[in-house]
């Protein structure tokens, strides 16, 4: 994707307080944006955790994470329900949560049903522009692996998501974060950076994860 036509987030809010949440969250202070991050706890329960983990971001409620320019959801995707779609009605929402039976044990919602977990979760997000990503990266390598852009093998990133704003905003993002986004296309090819598949399991430059997704079927946006 054109780094050039990207669009340009201020604020970030980050729904999950776990290990990926505060990882994208310390990563997002880093790269100089305003943090805010919530949980379904009350902001003042969770205030000194953030002070801890995540210096330079804000404990807040779910409402006022909601407003961030940008918001990323990071919960337990057994935990997805708890979610509430009218906060997040208008908003682009990153997807970085994962369906993974093996380890999380199966969930009748996305064992029932074709589409990826993403697709699912933009259905119950009805009103809000879903675009996976950040799921295929560990939360520890999100802040060790970063590089300046035009760095030679700078790792990246895929997106898919069905509304290109939306997908221009989390571009500009992940850029910001440390790495190269590659856009899949649509929601549905988000299935190609699922536990299990050759994306999820490795590290790649923006070449090779186009070449992935190319032979995968996908068309994509470099």
């Amino acid at each position: 994707m054109n780094v050039s036509k990207q669009q340009t987030a201020r604020t970030i809010g980050i729904l999950g307080a776990g290990r990926v949440g505060t990882a994208v969250a310390r990563q997002a202070v880093k790269a100089g944006y305003q943090v805010s991050i919530a949980t379904a706890k009350p902001a003042e329960e969770i205030a000194l955790l953030v002070e801890v983990i995540v210096p330079g971001a804000a404990a807040v409620s779910a409402a006022d994470a909601a407003a961030a320019d940008l918001v990323v959801v990071a919960v337990p995707l057994h935990k997805y329900a708890t979610l509430q779609p009218e906060l997040l009605a208008g908003k682009t929402v990153i997807d970085a949560m994962n369906y993974w039976a093996p380890v999380d044990g199966a969930i009748d919602d996305f064992e029932k049903d074709d589409r990826t977990s993403s697709e699912v979760i933009q259905s119950f997000l009805a009103g809000a522009k879903v675009v996976k990503s950040l799921n295929h990266i560990g939360y520890h390598d999100l802040e060790a692996d970063s590089r300046e852009p035009g760095t030679a093998g700078r790792r990246a990133l895929s997106l898919a998501g069905n509304h290109a704003d939306a997908k221009a905003l989390v571009a500009g993002f992940i850029d910001r974060l440390g790495y190269d986004p590659v856009d899949a296309g649509l929601l549905a090819a988000g299935r190609a950076f699922e536990p299990g598949t050759e994306i999820f399991a490795g590290s790649h430059t923006a070449t090779t994860l186009h070449a992935i997704l190319v032979s995968a079927g996908y068309s994509t946006a470099a």
